[in-house]
């Protein structure tokens, strides 16, 4: 069966700084004329850094929507559609932790929420760190802290670290690191 639902036009109901709210009229698989509202996003990065010794440098953050801290790894918007995803995941962790990578590797993509937003995270390892001074932008506050990434895996399981993007890079570091 046919599954690909076909533009016809667009409306847009709310554009901000980082929210740009649409609806779009579809043309349904079987004809039939229906409404998609969602949001369009430029694209965002996660890096999971980790030391020489196993240790990730993990972020606590609070995270107004929710109302509460996040433990997280360091992540950021592309500051541009054509913005190099791997550019912008050494600038986000050298602006949010201080750290530089000798090496970077690509974990893949998450497209976090599908039917209501259009958000792409690149994620990444980061690996070969050498730490200088954090660049915070001016309305960023952020808690830094090493964490060994087995303590993290077993973090991820018991269900407390709730973000996303951090449970997924954890595991996928995990992984390749074959703990």
């Amino acid at each position: 069966m046919k599954l690909e639902e076909t533009f016809v036009s667009r409306e847009e109901i709310y554009k901000g700084s980082v929210l740009h709210v649409v609806r779009d009229e579809i043309r349904l698989p079987n004809g039939e004329s229906s409404h998609r509202e969602f949001c369009l996003h430029m694209g965002a990065v996660c890096v999971i850094p980790i030391t020489d010794d196993g240790r990730v440098v993990m972020e606590r953050q609070y995270r107004y929507a929710h109302e509460r801290v996040f433990f997280e790894i360091p992540a950021g918007k592309l500051e541009a559609p054509d913005e190099d995803p791997e550019e912008a995941a050494r600038r986000e962790l050298l602006e949010e932790t201080g750290a530089v990578a000798e090496k970077i590797t690509y974990l893949g993509r998450l497209d976090t929420t599908p039917a209501l937003i259009r958000e792409k995270i690149h994620m990444y390892l980061a690996e070969g760190l050498t730490f200088g001074e954090r660049q915070l932008d001016k309305d960023e506050f952020i808690n830094v802290e090493l964490v060994p990434l087995t303590e993290l895996v077993d973090m991820v399981m018991r269900g407390e670290i709730c973000d996303g993007k951090t449970q997924i890079a954890i595991l996928k570091a995990a992984r390749l690191k074959d703990i």
